[in-house]
């Protein structure tokens, strides 16, 4: 790491674990922009960020902070780069004036710190998803109302899903605990299963947000299948059966 990556770190951990290319280029005039943005490639490379759209986050703020090891926070310190790298793919694909659905979990979470300060409509199960997007100045959000979930800050049963029938659903970015051919895409809680379940009959897009890691992974209760979803979002290629399954299913794979 040379002196001018130092100085980046150190900038970034002023400016609350942000940076923009913009900015650096200001604070380093004789740089060009291309040089920067190799510096950026390098820390992130050496695990020190993630870089995003214009810019780049540090690796402690997508965790946080993390203190505690509470059941949602040890979930939001697993796999955080391959969760960045999948939030990044999926930011182009919010869109403005459509009804936007963002599930709960760690890597929705992600997507919601770099969702730009545009004017989205967010709807969401998420309630740490609800706050981070509410600190931006231009999205709307929406939060569902009923029991929350320790495991991932979700908000489910009854209520969610009697608020769920009187809304509508354009794109809805979904999460999920696992998945396998047998048994599809699961999680461990039947109220997050049956909300999961009606936000896909509801939406007329479904794209998924999953890491490999959780593949070959069953819990209880299934939610979808692969002919359920539109897009899945991951961070690297699917096992060779996996991938040939979804293609079958008309799934667009995004890598």
């Amino acid at each position: 790491m040379n002196e001018r990556q130092q100085k980046i770190l150190s900038i970034m951990e002023d400016c609350n674990g942000e940076v923009q290319l913009q900015e650096l280029k200001k604070l380093f005039p004789e740089v060009s922009t291309m040089t920067l943005r190799r510096d950026l490639i390098n820390l992130e490379n050496a695990g020190y960020l993630i870089r995003t759209y214009g810019g780049a986050v540090s690796v402690k703020k997508v965790t946080n902070g993390i203190k505690e090891e509470d059941a949602y926070s040890i979930r939001a310190t697993e796999n955080v780069e391959a969760k960045m790298k999948i939030a990044e793919k999926a930011v182009p694909m919010v869109e403005k004036g459509r009804s936007v659905f963002f599930d709960a979990g760690s890597t929705l979470m992600c997507l919601a710190r770099l969702l730009p300060d545009e004017n989205f409509s967010i709807l969401t199960s998420g309630t740490n998803i609800a706050l981070e997007i509410v600190k931006k100045l231009r999205p709307s959000v929406v939060t569902l109302g009923g029991q929350i979930n320790r495991n991932s800050l979700s908000v489910s049963g009854p209520y969610a899903n009697s608020m769920l029938d009187n809304l509508n659903i354009d794109l809805a970015f979904m999460s999920s605990s696992g998945f396998s051919l047998e048994s599809g895409f699961t999680v461990g809680n039947i109220y997050e299963c049956e909300l999961k379940r009606k936000v896909v009959k509801r939406a007329q897009k479904v794209i998924l947000l999953m890491d490999t890691s959780k593949i070959n992974k069953n819990l209880p209760f299934t939610y979808a299948t692969l002919e359920d979803i539109d897009v899945w979002i991951c961070e690297k290629p699917l096992p060779p059966e996996i991938e040939a399954e979804a293609k079958k299913c008309g799934v667009k794979i995004i890598i």
